[in-house]
C-alpha cells in the first residue's frame, strides 16, 4: 500500500495537459459559484458578460504549462475586470493565483519576474481605482496571496530544476563508469594479448630448438634425442596451460579456477626450461626477495622472459647469466649473454619493445645493447613505487 501514492502521482505526471484541463475545470467551478448563488437567491442577476469574464479568467489555465507567461497576462488581465466590475467577487481569486504560480514554476526567470511586476502594477491599480472598496488590509492581503503564489512556483521551478541536474550528473557518471569499464575490458585484452605473445614466443623458441637439435643426436645419442622430445613436450604442455588460463580470462562462461600469473619465484623453472634447449643458464636470485606487487613481479619474469628467448633464438650457442638484485629498493634485472652479439633483427626488436612496455606499464625503464667483450645485455630497473610496502 504504500507505494500508492506515489504511482498515483507518476500516472498523472504522465498526463500533463489532462490535469491541467482538469485543474481549470475546478477553477471555473469555483470561480462561478458567486454568480450562480447571486442568480439564485432572488436578487439581481449578474450580467451575461460577468459569466464570460469568469470563464476568460479560467479557461487559458489549459495551456498554462505550455504557454506561462500568456496564460498570465490573459488571466491576470480578466482577474483585474472582475475585481473593478460589480460582479460578485469570490473569496479568492483563484485563476489569477494559479497563473501567476504557473508562470514561476514554468516559465523563464526573466518572464516570471516581469509577470511578478505585472501583477503588483495591476494590484495596486485596482485598489486605486476601487478606493470606496478597498482599503489598506485588502491590499496587504492582496499583496501576500499573490506572493506567496509567486513564490511557491519559483520553489516548484527551482525544485524541478534541481532533479533535472541531478538526472543530468547521473547521468553522466553512468556514461563515464560504462566508458571506463570499456576502456577497463580494452587493457585487460591488451594485457592478455601481450602475457600470449610472451607465452608464445618463448615456448615456441624452446619446441623449434629442441625439434631442430632431436634429429642430428637422434643417432649418436639416442638418450638425449629423449631428453629432447621431452623437454619439446612440457615445453608444449605448460604453454598449452598457460594460454588456457589466460584464454579463460576472455571466456565469460569459463568460471573455473584460474592458475596465478607467474614471477619472480618461478624464475628457476624458466631457467631449468632453457637450459633444455641447449643454452647454458646461471640464475643468481637472493634467497629471500622483497615483496612487490603483482604486477611488478609479472614484468619482472615475462623481461627476463623475452630476454632469454632472444637469446635462443638470436644469439647462437651461448651462455647467460641472469642476475636479480634489489638495491635501495630498486629491483634491477640483468640478462647478458656471451653469444654472437649485434644488432637484433626484427623479430627481437619486437621483444624489446615488448620488454619496455612491460617496464614502463610500472613506472620502469629496459635499455639493451651489445656488450664491449661480446654478447649482449639486457637491462631492467622497477622504481621504489612499483615495490609493494609491508
Amino acid at each position: 500500500m504504500t507505494g500508492l501514492p506515489h504511482d498515483w502521482r507518476r500516472q498523472w505526471a504522465d498526463h500533463p495537459h489532462v490535469v491541467d484541463a482538469l485543474l481549470a475545470v475546478v477553477v471555473l467551478t469555483v470561480s462561478l459559484q458567486p454568480l450562480l448563488a447571486a442568480a439564485s437567491c432572488g436578487c439581481e442577476s449578474p450580467p451575461a458578460w460577468g459569466y464570460a469574464v469568469v470563464v476568460g479568467e479560467c479557461l487559458p489555465l489549459v495551456w498554462r504549462r505550455r504557454l506561462p507567461f500568456t496564460v498570465s497576462l490573459v488571466c491576470g488581465t480578466f482577474t483585474t475586470i472582475h475585481g473593478l466590475s460589480d460582479i460578485p467577487d469570490p473569496a479568492v481569486f483563484f485563476a489569477g493565483l494559479v497563473a501567476l504560480y504557473s508562470v514561476a514554476a514554468h516559465g523563464s526567470r526573466r518572464l516570471a519576474l516581469l509577470a511578478a511586476v505585472i501583477a503588483a502594477h495591476a494590484i495596486g491599480l485596482s485598489m486605486v481605482l476601487d478606493r470606496e472598496a478597498a482599503d489598506l488590509a485588502d491590499l496587504t492581503l492582496s499583496s501576500l496571496t499573490f506572493a506567496t503564489a509567486w513564490l511557491l512556483g519559483d520553489g516548484a521551478r527551482n525544485r524541478r530544476l534541481a532533479a533535472t541536474r541531478a538526472e543530468e550528473r547521473a547521468a553522466s557518471l553512468e556514461r563515464t563508469r560504462a566508458a571506463e569499464a570499456r576502456q577497463a575490458v580494452v587493457e585487460e585484452r591488451n594485457r592478455i594479448a601481450r602475457e600470449m605473445h610472451d607465452v608464445l614466443a618463448h615456448s615456441v623458441s624452446m619446441m623449434v630448438v629442441q625439434a631442430e637439435a632431436g634429429p642430428v643426436v637422434v643417432e649418436r645419442d639416442p638418450a638425449r634425442a629423449v631428453q629432447a622430445f621431452d623437454a619439446i613436450s612440457a615445453t608444449g604442455r605448460a604453454a598449452l596451460s598457460e594460454l588456457r588460463t589466460l584464454l579463460g580470462v576472455l571466456r565469460e562462461s569459463d568460471r573455473g579456477p584460474l592458475a596465478p600469473q607467474p614471477g619472480l619465484a618461478q624464475l628457476a623453472e624458466l631457467a631449468e626450461s632453457v637450459r633444455g634447449a641447449g643454452v647454458a643458464v646461471e640464475l643468481h636470485v637472493p634467497a629471500e626477495l622483497p615483496p612487490v606487487s603483482s604486477a611488478t613481479d609479472l614484468a619482472a619474469y615475462r623481461i627476463v622472459q623475452e630476454a632469454l628467448t632472444n637469446v635462443v633464438k638470436h644469439a647462437g650457442p651461448a651462455a647467460v647469466e641472469v642476475r636479480v638484485e634489489v638495491v635501495a629498493g630498486r629491483v634491477r634485472l640483468d640478462v647478458a649473454d656471451d653469444g654472437l652479439g649485434g644488432t637484433p633483427d626484427p623479430g627481437a626488436g619486437r621483444g624489446l619493445l615488448g620488454m619496455q612496455e612491460r617496464a614502463t606499464a610500472v613506472g620502469g625503464t629496459v635499455t639493451a645493447g651489445p656488450r664491449p667483450d661480446g654478447g649482449w645485455l639486457v637491462s631492467a630497473e622497477l622504481p621504489p613505487a612499483a615495490v609493494a610496502q609491508r
